[in-house]
């Protein structure tokens, strides 16, 4: 009964997705998700990611470093200053790979970026984006999802980076403007305008944070 229960709820949010210009997907376990992932890439192909315990939970980004792949990869140091040339190569990728940190019921992505790098790109760049939502990051509105972000994740995050924001210290958001602040943009992302570009694999099962 809880799978059938499940798979409802994912067939729903997929599609809000479809109304909104996205594809949706669903995919029972992680194993899953991670396989049809490296079937939508094409072999040749430029790929890059955003940072996302998603990705590293279901090893995606290692079997993409094992495959017939030209890999860009981002390292965190090029992310402090801007006009990074590197970022000028992730941009241009054919696919860009990222999870989210919650979607509404209706199929709307709610993301949140320090240096940004990760929403810019979901947003206009890559020519495919691929996203890995576990259905625990399934909220019924926006708001909710703004609510998820600053008591489930950003505080999980700072302490584990060992960040100095109040969030990482007394363990909920503040609004700050700490030099630190890993909140600087909230994308809502509610309608795509490329066709096909956005593709969202929701997971049945606990994926990331």
């Amino acid at each position: 009964m809880r799978e059938d229960a499940i798979r409802r709820m994912a067939e729903h949010v997929i599609e809000g997705l479809k109304k909104r210009n996205m594809e949706g997907f669903y995919c029972a376990t992680g194993e899953e998700a991670a396989n049809l992932v490296m079937e939508m890439i094409e072999p040749g192909s430029k790929v890059t990611w955003g940072g996302s315990n998603s990705l590293k939970q279901l090893g995606i980004s290692e079997k993409i470093k094992a495959g017939d792949y030209e890999v860009i990869e981002y390292p965190p140091q090029e992310k402090e200053k801007a006009g990074s040339p590197i970022y000028k190569e992730v941009v241009g990728a054919d696919y860009f790979l990222m999870g989210t940190n919650a979607i509404t019921v209706n199929g709307e992505l709610i993301n949140v970026d320090g240096a940004s790098n990760r929403v810019a790109c979901l947003v206009h760049g890559p020519k495919h984006v691929i996203v890995i939502a576990g259905l625990n990051k399934l909220v019924k509105t926006v708001e909710d999802g703004y609510n998820r972000i600053q008591t489930q994740i950003c505080p999980i995050i700072a302490d584990g980076t060992n960040r100095k924001t109040p969030c990482g210290v007394a363990g909920f958001c503040a609004d700050c403007h700490s030099p630190e602040c890993m909140c600087c943009n909230i994308v809502v992302t509610r309608h795509s305008r490329y066709t096909g570009r956005i593709k969202v694999i929701l997971v049945g099962e606990h994926v990331g944070i």
